[in-house]
């Protein structure tokens, strides 16, 4: 599985890039703040929408802690997507929030 630090998402999004962010908590969880331009899919719909994915795209998929994120990783690489973890989720992300 791959992975990504959350410094280095950070880091990238500060330098103007466009990343394509997955965000897999859950309502409640994501009112506490998420990352700008992030799409809010949670983990227990990810497999009713994940046909709202381009397998043409890479995505950083996110959680609170990385546990929920590394399994949407596992189960989004097994549909053909191109996608990554991210390490330590919310609770290592450092960057600005929405």
């Amino acid at each position: 599985m791959k992975t990504i630090s959350a410094s280095r998402v950070n880091e990238r999004l500060t330098a103007g890039e466009t990343l394509n962010i997955i965000e897999v908590r859950e309502v409640a969880e994501v009112k506490s703040g998420r990352i700008p331009t992030s799409i809010h899919l949670p983990l227990g719909l990810l497999e009713f929408r994940m046909n709202e994915l381009d397998k043409k795209k890479e995505y950083i998929v996110v959680c609170q802690s990385g546990g929920r994120s590394s399994q949407a990783v596992k189960f989004l690489d097994y549909q053909g997507l191109n996608v990554t973890n991210m390490d330590g989720g919310m609770l290592a992300w450092e960057g600005k929030v929405d």
